[in-house]
């Protein structure tokens, strides 16, 4: 049996606009067919609440019009893969432009909207938080944990190509996964001094991630041989 990776990021509130793929659907993409009836829920609430107010996106201005305009238009809407709309500061270090296809499939994001992507899936241009209460679902992460956390069990213990897990995903996005029989480690960074690391630290995990992505060794292995002049990491298993 081949052992790969499974490396579970958030995403970024930050996202390049418009696109040149395939139009969204529900059903897109790796667990589309697992997850399309909870991301039509979660489309169909966002247009009832016509994409949204300053309150549940925490945004305001120009980007607060530009969230619930593409809020309101999910289905249809055009799409990159997901390391390419995602544009903030952990993804920028990862340099997902130049890994290699393999690389990025290893990628899955844990979403408000999609429940889980694959870092190649098709995505819609929207903005929603993991911790948002939408009605009529209520809190994002408890709705989705259920559905999310059986697709993505099945999916890293898939017969053939059981996928270790390397979980980097911050508190919010964690509360929305149970991991239940899954071999992994979870990975907290934290400032030398021993505290938590905060918003600073997501350059580093963007670092850390494409470490683990393009090190020839095993990710326990890499892990222990990566090295941040700032950060130090606190490994826990699933």
């Amino acid at each position: 049996m081949v052992t790969k990776l499974a490396i579970l990021l958030p995403p970024s509130e930050g996202k390049a606009e418009g696109g040149d793929g395939a139009p969204w659907s529900p059903d897109a993409g790796t667990f589309g067919p697992e997850l399309a009836s909870r991301r039509a829920a979660v489309a169909k609430a966002l247009r009832r609440a016509k994409g949204g107010d300053q309150r549940l996106l925490g945004v305001k201005g120009v980007n607060l019009d530009r969230a619930r305009q593409a809020n309101r238009s999910l289905i249809g809407a055009p799409t990159l893969p997901a390391w390419r709309r995602y544009t903030g500061v952990v993804w920028d270090h990862l340099g997902a432009a130049d890994l290699t296809a393999a690389q990025r499939r290893s990628i899955i994001v844990v979403s408000g909207l999609h429940g889980l992507i694959r870092g190649d899936d098709p995505t819609p241009d929207y903005r929603l938080k993991l911790g948002s209460n939408l009605a009529p679902l209520g809190l994002l992460s408890t709705w989705w944990r259920a559905t999310l956390s059986a697709a993505l069990s099945g999916h890293v213990a898939r017969r053939g190509a059981k996928r270790f897990v390397v979980d980097l995903l911050p508190i919010e996005h964690r509360a929305a996964w149970a991991p239940g029989d899954v071999d992994g480690v979870s990975v907290v960074l934290r400032e030398r001094s021993g505290r938590p690391g905060g918003h600073f630290a997501k350059a580093a995990k963007g670092e850390l991630a494409r470490h683990l992505l393009t090190s020839p060794d095993p990710p326990l292995v890499a892990l222990s041989t990566w090295d941040h002049p700032a950060y130090a990491i606190e490994i826990v298993p699933l």
